[in-house]
């Protein structure tokens, strides 16, 4: 009788152990089949701005063309946006404005992110040093986003390095926050804790040791950043404090179009 429940026994072992490889391998596949897709996804959305910016730093003559006798042209064939009130082509102008955007968005969240890496880097120097970047960091959080922004853009004379200027300066906190968060956690690992032991000093401490983990963080920010700082570019431009008037970017065209709409010119505004 022991023999045989020895051999249901191990029979029950060897499925419920086939059964859990199984299980490991459909797990593993659908894991990696969703990773491909995620992938997939990122790299089109990529090339499609790619595309976008291309084109639009392309088509930029024709965009800043005007021909009074075919001004506020209603959508068609010819131009599928219409014109606006110099004639020029509002599709062309959109792609230029969207171009610009889009190389703006990437320029200024890169600039805050890697503000934000080395604001958490140097947190990790000692007690004062993250006293120092929290103060800074409330500081800025602690003033009216568009304000600032504002502010620093007409301080640096507007157009398009007040832009940058200003989205790269109040960017960074929110991503910042978080990198010192994470900082504060790595400091009492067990490996940093050996390394300063040893000799090591901070500042190499926290490059070697704790920068292949924040990467990621830095990474995940700057993409969250690049539609934000898109946004804002949009809007302080639109509120006059931007990018100068001949060029054609979003909040221009917006701005423009706002004068039209009472008379009916719709297609000014999509």
């Amino acid at each position: 009788m022991s023999g045989k429940e020895d051999e249901r026994r191990g029979l029950r072992e060897a499925v419920r152990g086939k059964m859990q490889k199984t299980a490991g391998r459909q797990f593993q596949r659908a894991a990696g089949k969703h990773m491909q897709k995620e992938a997939g996804f990122f790299l089109a959305a990529v090339l499609f701005l790619a595309v976008i910016t291309l084109a639009g730093e392309g088509l930029r003559d024709g965009a800043m063309a005007a021909d009074f006798s075919k001004k506020n042209l209603k959508p068609c064939l010819s131009y599928p946006f219409g014109t606006d009130w110099m004639g020029r082509d509002v599709f062309l102008r959109t792609l230029c404005g969207l171009s610009l955007s889009i190389r703006i968005g990437c320029l200024t969240a890169g600039i805050s992110a890697v503000i934000a890496f080395f604001m958490g880097i140097f947190a990790a120097m000692g007690k004062w040093a993250n006293h120092v970047v929290c103060m800074l960091i409330d500081l800025v959080m602690g003033i009216p986003h568009m304000l600032l922004l504002v502010l620093i853009s007409f301080a640096v004379g507007k157009g398009l390095p007040g832009v940058i200027v200003g989205i790269s300066l109040t960017h960074w906190t929110s991503l910042a926050r978080l990198i010192r968060g994470e900082v504060m956690g790595l400091k009492e690992t067990p490996y940093m804790k050996i390394s300063l032991k040893l000799g090591t000093g901070r500042l190499q401490a926290a490059v070697r040791h704790m920068t292949p983990h924040l990467l990621p963080q830095v990474f995940v920010g700057a993409v969250l950043l690049f539609p934000h700082a898109i946004l804002h570019e949009a809007g302080i431009t639109f509120l006059g404090f931007g990018l100068s008037p001949e060029q054609p970017a979003v909040g221009i065209i917006l701005s423009e179009s706002m004068r039209y709409l009472a008379m009916g010119k719709w297609w000014l505004s999509l």
